[in-house]
């Protein structure tokens, strides 16, 4: 399977229906300030340089930012967050994501989620989790030049940790999340991947000072070191 058949899988998939029921009602009563747009409800691919080899794990798309705009991580403060930190280590051509035909282009960086449609409270079930993960391993393993995982928060670190394993790759020390934390995983011939752990760039985040822009760049600065010299 290449990725357009991936990617044509993942936007067609309906196994989820409460996610398809909140999906589609958030299309259905967007707020004030969205009033008018054409929602795009749908599951979400992944998005970015298919040659890269830093992967960025997130959660979820949000309700008004990726699935309104059909693009993960665009149109919402954590896009925001996330673009202007890859752009300022040369990852991205443009310091915004805002809509899926700004111009945005992503070098060495793939963007991704364990969760396709947008949960209600951000919070996706066991069974809705479980329902979307092959696609992220799929997804993965069209990544051939895949280096480095960034995991953004503890659910998409928990999602990574999984998915370093079923791509054959173990860490010696049992990974934990938090921001900052780095762990080194290896297979039977002895090649390496690095996870590294980062707050979630969420508004509650971001605006409370619990994630800083020097914070978060620091880890992207030492994801970038890592899949260059790795």
């Amino acid at each position: 399977m290449d990725f357009d058949e991936l990617n044509a899988r993942i936007v067609s998939c309906s196994r989820c229906p409460r996610l398809v029921r909140y999906r589609e009602e958030v299309a259905r009563n967007p707020p004030r300030r969205f009033a008018g747009h054409t929602y795009w409800s749908r599951p979400l691919p992944g998005f970015g340089d298919r040659s890269a080899r830093i992967l960025v794990v997130g959660l979820a798309p949000a309700a008004h930012g990726g699935n309104r705009t059909g693009r993960m991580f665009t149109g919402d403060s954590s896009a925001s967050f996330l673009a202007s930190t890859l752009h300022q280590l040369g990852l991205a051509n443009k310091p915004t994501s805002e809509s899926v035909d700004d111009g945005l282009v992503l070098h060495d960086v793939f963007l991704t989620a364990p969760v396709r449609c947008a949960p209600p409270a951000n919070k996706p079930t066991h069974d809705e989790f479980e329902n979307c993960y092959p696609f992220l391993l799929k997804e993965a393993r069209q990544l051939s030049q895949l280096r480095v995982v960034v995991a953004l928060g503890a659910i998409g670190f928990g999602a990574s940790v999984r998915l370093l394993n079923d791509l054959g790759f173990r860490s010696v020390a049992k990974p934990k999340f938090g921001h900052g934390v780095e762990f080194a995983f290896s297979d039977d011939r002895g090649m390496r991947k690095f996870l590294l752990g980062s707050y979630h760039p969420s508004r509650q985040n971001t605006q409370t000072g619990r994630l800083t822009k020097a914070m978060f760049l620091s880890v992207f600065r030492r994801a970038l070191e890592l899949a260059s010299h790795s």
